[in-house]
């Protein structure tokens, strides 16, 4: 049975954004067993997914009356959000979990599973670009309250961006004018890796874009993913327009 490794949502939609979830879903093709020999609570981790950032990105692209496209496979069968050669591209330890299925996994399944999900994954949202060229990029991701053995995460979410902060920083305006919201800039992981999504389909093309991550715990129930989604649209949109060209 083949495996679809990405969906799009609101291929029509005539707004000014593409919307992307890189690391949606907890799923794992059953050609590598269903769960790559996790227990089921590891399986339910941040480690696996980014818990509550595909009911958000949902949320947002409806709001944004833009589309989505998001993976439908488990960061730890290949991770969409790092570049071909990065060592973290298939982990075999994360957060203090040994990931059985990945023990021995070599170079040759690495290509495989690039080949079978992370490259259809990518190729869907370059073909989206290709139909929208002036469309900026907006990634949701979300972020655990705190990893074993840290300090907790003070921060509500985080903008994250690399050289190119044309948008990230009219976002950061908009967002410091929320009381109630404490925010990062490049919180809390640093914001660009090399060959990442945004490099990928934004910085080398000149696109506006952000990356926005999400406590988890804030995003944990589909009505608190509508509201943040709905919240989030209109301060992206004021953005976009004051962002520079």
């Amino acid at each position: 049975m083949t495996h679809t490794s990405y969906h799009i949502e609101g291929a029509d939609r005539k707004g000014r954004f593409v919307v992307t979830c890189d690391h949606a879903t907890n799923s794992v093709p059953d050609a590598l067993g269903g769960t790559l020999g996790l227990p089921e609570a590891d399986m339910a981790r941040h480690i696996a997914y980014d818990i509550g950032a595909l009911g958000t990105a949902r949320a947002l692209a409806e709001a944004l009356d833009s589309p989505l496209v998001w993976s439908d496979f488990s960061r730890l069968v290949i991770d969409p959000n790092r570049g071909e050669d990065d060592p973290t591209l298939l982990m075999r330890l994360y957060d203090g979990s040994v990931i059985p299925g990945n023990r021995h996994a070599g170079p040759e399944e690495r290509a495989r599973r690039i080949e079978a999900y992370w490259r259809p994954y990518h190729d869907a949202v370059a073909g989206l670009f290709e139909t929208r060229p002036d469309a900026a990029l907006v990634s949701v991701h979300s972020f655990t309250p705190q990893l074993r053995g840290r300090l907790p995460r003070p921060w509500h979410l985080g903008i994250l961006h690399a050289w190119d902060a044309r948008l990230s920083d009219a976002l950061l305006e908009l967002l410091a004018q929320q009381p109630d919201l404490v925010v990062g800039r490049n919180q809390p992981y640093p914001g660009h890796l090399p060959g990442d999504s945004v490099h990928q389909h934004a910085l080398l093309h000149g696109r506006h874009n952000t990356l926005i991550e999400l406590r988890n715990d804030l995003i944990a129930e589909p009505q608190a993913q509508e509201d943040w989604g709905r919240r989030l649209a209109p301060l992206l949109k004021t953005a976009l327009a004051r962002a520079p060209d």
